[in-house]
C-alpha cells in the first residue's frame, strides 16, 4: 500500500522525535570506574543487580588481587584514576583512609550495617559488604595417599608429615595472605620481628612449598590434588567444595583471621553523585543477600543463609581485628615478611 506525503512526513517525524528522545538517556550514561579485588564470578551478578535499578551508570571494573590494587591505588595517589572502590579488604581501605585518599559518605542503609563492621567515624571513609575469613582447604584423597592426618590447629601444619604439601597466599599481593599474617601476630606476638607470631612462620615457612599471589589459587590448588592443604578463605573453600571437589573445611582452633570485603569512595572522584549511588546499593539489603551467597557473614545481620560446611559459631571464631592498627604496621609487617620468606613465592606474571 502506497503512503501519503502527509503519511510519510509523519513517519519521519514519529522518528526524529523517539531519537531526540532517546538521546539524551544515552548521552547521560555515566562510566563509573571502581577499582575491585572481587572474584571474577561475583562480578557480573553484583553489577547485573546494580543495573537493575541504576542502568544509566556503567561500571568500567578494574580488577586484580588485593595487593595489586592497593600497590596500584597508592602509586596514583597523584594522579587517581578511580571513582570508587568495591570489595577490597578494609585494611587497605583503613590504609588509603590514613593517606586521605577517601571521601567520606554515609549510604542510605549505614545504620543497618553493624558497627564492628564499618568505619568508626562519622561520616565513615568507608563501609563493610562481608567478612572473608581463614581457612584451611584440605585434600582428603592426596592426605590419605601420604597418611596426613586432618590438621585442627594452625601448629598443626607444622608437623613433619606436611613438609611441602601447604601452600599459602603472599601476604604483600593477597589480602587473604594479609590477614593470616596479622592474626598470627595478635595470636602469638610480634615483638620486633622475635615474637611468637614469626616463630611460627618460620617453622610454618619449612613446610610451605609455594606463597601465592592469590588468596583463591591455595584452594584451588588443594582441589586439584597438587597439595593436600592450601590456606586460603571461606567462599573460595565452600564453592571449591560445592563443585565436587576432596577437599574438608578447617577453621584452625586458635582462632580465624579475617578481613572485611568493603566499599569507599575516592577522593576527587568526577563522578560523584554515580559513586554515591553505587554506595547506596552496596549498603543495601538486596546487595547483602548477593554477598550471604558467597560469605557466611555480612555487614548486615542476619541476611545471609546457612552455608554448608561452614561452623555455626564461625563469627565467633574470628579474632579481634584492629583495621587501624593493621593498616598502620603494614608497611613494616610486609618488609619483615619478604626478607624472611619471599624466597618460596612464585614468580609473577610479566604484564
Amino acid at each position: 500500500m502506497k503512503r501519503t506525503t502527509r503519511q510519510l512526513l509523519a513517519a519521519i517525524s514519529g522518528l526524529v522525535l523517539a531519537v531526540a528522545t532517546a538521546a539524551p538517556a544515552w548521552a547521560q550514561k555515566q562510566q563509573l570506574i571502581v577499582y575491585t579485588a572481587l572474584e571474577t564470578d561475583q562480578l557480573k551478578a553484583y553489577q547485573e543487580a546494580f543495573n537493575a535499578v541504576n542502568p544509566d551508570i556503567e561500571i568500567k571494573w578494574v580488577r586484580d588481587s588485593t595487593g595489586v590494587i592497593t600497590a596500584k591505588l597508592l602509586a596514583e595517589k597523584a594522579n587517581p584514576q578511580a571513582d570508587a572502590i568495591m570489595g577490597v579488604a578494609a585494611t587497605s581501605l583503613a590504609l588509603f583512609d590514613r593517606n586521605g585518599m577517601l571521601e567520606p559518605y554515609a549510604p542510605m542503609n549505614l545504620d543497618a550495617i553493624m558497627p564492628a563492621y564499618r568505619d568508626r567515624k562519622s561520616p565513615p571513609a568507608w563501609f563493610g559488604m562481608d567478612v572473608f575469613g581463614a581457612t584451611v582447604c584440605f585434600n582428603t584423597v592426596e592426605a590419605k595417599k601420604r597418611n596426613i592426618p586432618m590438621p585442627t590447629t594452625w601448629k598443626d601444619l607444622t608437623r613433619p608429615e606436611f613438609k611441602g604439601q601447604v601452600v599459602m597466599p603472599n601476604p604483600a599481593s593477597s589480602g587473604t595472605g594479609y590477614l593470616d599474617v596479622v592474626s598470627w601476630l595478635q595470636l602469638w606476638g610480634d615483638e620486633a620481628g622475635k615474637g611468637g607470631g614469626w616463630k611460627y612462620m618460620d617453622a610454618l615457612h619449612e613446610n610451605i612449598a609455594q606463597y601465592t599471589h592469590s588468596g583463591s589459587k591455595p584452594c584451588n590448588m588443594a582441589a586439584a590434588g597438587e597439595y593436600v592443604a592450601g590456606i586460603s578463605f571461606e567462599y573460595r573453600a565452600h564453592a571449591n567444595k560445592a563443585k565436587g571437589a576432596p577437599i574438608e573445611l578447617v577453621f584452625p582452633k586458635e582462632g580465624l583471621g579475617w578481613d572485611l570485603e568493603g566499599f569507599a569512595i575516592y577522593k576527587g572522584t568526577r563522578k560523584p553523585q554515580a559513586a554515591r549511588r553505587l554506595a547506596d546499593w552496596a549498603s543495601s539489603k538486596d546487595a547483602m543477600r548477593l554477598y550471604g551467597r558467597n560469605f557466611a557473614i555480612t555487614a548486615q545481620p542476619g541476611i545471609a543463609p546457612k552455608l554448608a560446611g561452614i561452623p555455626d559459631d564461625y563469627e565467633a571464631r574470628l579474632i579481634k581485628l584492629d583495621f587501624d592498627q593493621a593498616a598502620a604496621s603494614r608497611e613494616a609487617t610486609l618488609a619483615e615478611w619478604s626478607k624472611r620468606y619471599d624466597g618460596k613465592s612464585e614468580a609473577r606474571k610479566q604484564p
